[in-house]
């Protein structure tokens, strides 16, 4: 039975195994890694899935669609000839072309799958890719951010041991950006942000847009093969530009009465761009402002997709950042790579058993309060910020706000935004407590989030009404026996953030000293104590382990301060001077 590591691709998809110590990229049927993420309705009703289907995205527009990862998670239909289709469905037709590829490379069934996913998906995306594997048949337990796996790879590929890097994952329909901490063998994810609907698509429509607008052309009322052939021309003057920048790439249009032919520079394109890019910047610098790391202590700036091969988005992220960002090893593969570790580390590869990768909620997670009787419109309580280390818990207390109220319920939201109903709601739990005086009674809500993004909940009122749950999305059911395995995990979380055996040592070393000195020097051993307690409570193995790293320093001079002998200079002075005598 295998475990697979799968890029679901907004352009192309991927499959990794991890085998014979090391990671390796499967090839479909046509003996290529990247398989184009198009489905097609051919005319016996049949199904074309990969390079079948691309080839016809021009000959027959209408019965094909690519790119329909960016509707993931919503109703949209999409349809091909006489049928509609949801994104997830076309994504699962896409995974079952992948899975029937992989069986027959590894002639073994397929036990489970971890998936890569954009890392700002919220919840209803992240469900959709789950049941799109559930409807190809592939057991999905586990989803990894695609900059996450990128940074793994990238970290662990390079052998860096200490350096803080910004991965900028630019493909075709999605942009995620996250800032990564590499401390030893630990690679933790510190901050992310991303656009969802950003990505070189959206700049082969630019360059589509433009053509029309300098052609004369009106878009709107173009046949839709002409559309695919104009976008067609775009995405190859695109690439073209991006190794040969010196050299003006000539786009032509044939239609049946004409010709209409265009011709376009790196630097037109560089404007055709900029829009685009201004969007970008403002990602990066959301991920930055998150991360509470200053943009000049970031050591790289590495970057992954398919996209960031342009070489006008290169030129502007080196105007950006005042110096040329590192093209990742094989961007277009870096994703799918990293996901073959993460198998490897799940299938507790020997060699892979130092890496320690850390992961950050994507998007913060609260509950619906109201501040007085007269609120009518409930803004966000936060009990998990967006950036906040996986796993992750935290405990918050609700009152009620009515005379003789008996139940609280409990809207649980995802988002940023003030008012909890332009959040996406996640689920409820109801509880009940017994009437009395407004603010007298309440409940104490624990939520508890794992790395594999399903929350736990568990909610215990004032009168003894304890009620626990995991918040599901509807489309997606566990068995009972599932949803128990969970509810342990998340009480195995209030162990996970307690104090480990080596950090209450160190503290119990420092309130020593704490208690045997005075003065500065007592000050700074509460010093001590204070920092390795906010790195405990940080939830941050890197931070933990550097201040470790310091502690132990200082402790060992205050230590060494603390049993100096006193008499030991003057006895010396003494033995000398009755030498000299």
């Amino acid at each position: 039975m295998a475990i697979i590591g799968i890029d679901l691709g907004t352009t192309n998809s991927l499959v990794s195994v991890y085998r014979d110590g090391r990671v390796q990229l499967l090839a479909n049927d046509l003996g290529q890694y990247m398989t184009p993420s198009c489905v097609s309705l051919l005319e016996d009703s049949s199904l074309a899935v990969g390079t079948a289907a691309k080839n016809r995205l021009i000959s027959h527009p209408k019965r094909t669609a690519a790119s329909f990862k960016t509707w993931m998670g919503t109703e949209r239909e999409i349809s091909l000839g006489d049928r509609t289709f949801l994104p997830h469905e076309l994504s699962a037709l896409v995974l079952k072309k992948l899975l029937q590829g992989v069986q027959a490379a590894l002639r073994e069934p397929v036990e489970e799958a971890i998936i890569s996913v954009p890392a700002y998906f919220n919840d209803n995306q992240r469900c959709a890719t789950k049941l799109a594997a559930q409807l190809a048949g592939v057991p999905v337990k586990r989803l990894i951010n695609e900059p996450s796996a990128a940074a793994l790879y990238h970290s662990y590929i390079t052998g860096q041991t200490e350096a803080k890097l910004m991965i900028i994952d630019f493909g075709g329909g999605t942009l995620d950006v996250s800032v990564v901490d590499c401390f030893e063998h630990i690679i933790e994810i510190v901050a992310i942000a991303g656009n969802n609907r950003l990505g070189g698509n959206d700049i082969d429509r630019a360059i589509a847009a433009y053509f029309c607008q300098e052609t004369g052309l009106d878009w709107e009322t173009l046949p839709p093969d002409h559309q695919a052939q104009v976008l067609e021309l775009a995405e190859t003057a695109k690439i073209k530009l991006s190794h040969n920048p010196t050299e003006a790439c000539i786009l032509i249009l044939r239609t049946e009465k004409d010709a209409h032919s265009l011709s376009l520079t790196a630097s037109v394109l560089r404007e055709i761009c900029q829009p685009i890019f201004e969007q970008v910047r403002q990602v990066i610098s959301q991920a930055i402002k998150d991360s509470d790391i200053p943009l000049c202590d970031v050591d790289d700036v590495v970057l992954v997709g398919g996209s960031s091969q342009l070489g006008v988005f290169v030129d502007y992220l080196e105007e950006l950042f005042f110096k040329r960002p590192t093209l990742a090893d094989s961007p277009e593969h870096i994703v799918a790579l990293g996901v073959g570790l993460c198998v490897g580390i799940k299938q507790r590869a020997e060699e892979l058993q130092e890496l320690v990768m850390t992961d950050v909620c994507p998007f913060s997670l609260g509950i619906a309060t109201c501040n007085t009787q007269k609120d009518t419109n409930p803004h966000m309580a936060t009990l998990i910020p967006r950036s906040t280390i996986l796993p992750a818990r935290h405990t918050a207390q609700f009152i009620t706000i009515f005379p003789n109220q008996r139940h609280i319920k409990l809207e649980v939201y995802q988002g940023e935004n003030y008012y909890a109903a332009d959040n996406l709601k996640l689920g409820e739990i109801t509880v009940s407590v017994p009437p009395d005086a407004p603010g007298a009674q309440g409940v104490m809500v624990t939520f508890a989030y794992d790395i594999n993004g399903i929350l736990a909940v568990v909610a215990e009122s004032s009168g003894g009404d304890k009620k626990s749950t995991v918040i599901l999305n509807p489309k997606l059911n566990l068995s009972q026996e599932e949803l128990q395995q969970v509810l342990e995990k998340f009480e195995q979380l209030r162990l996970a953030s307690q104090v480990g055996e080596e950090d209450q040592l160190l503290l119990d070393r420092a309130k020593a000293l704490f208690a045997q000195l005075t003065g500065r020097y007592r000050e700074e051993a509460g010093y001590l104590i204070r920092q390795l307690e906010t790195a405990i409570q940080s939830g941050s193995l890197i931070r933990l382990n550097r201040e470790r790293k310091i502690l132990k320093e200082k402790l060992n001079a205050l230590e060494a301060f603390a049993q100096m002998d006193v008499f030991h200079p003057y006895i010396e002075k003494n033995e000398e001077e009755k030498q000299n005598l």
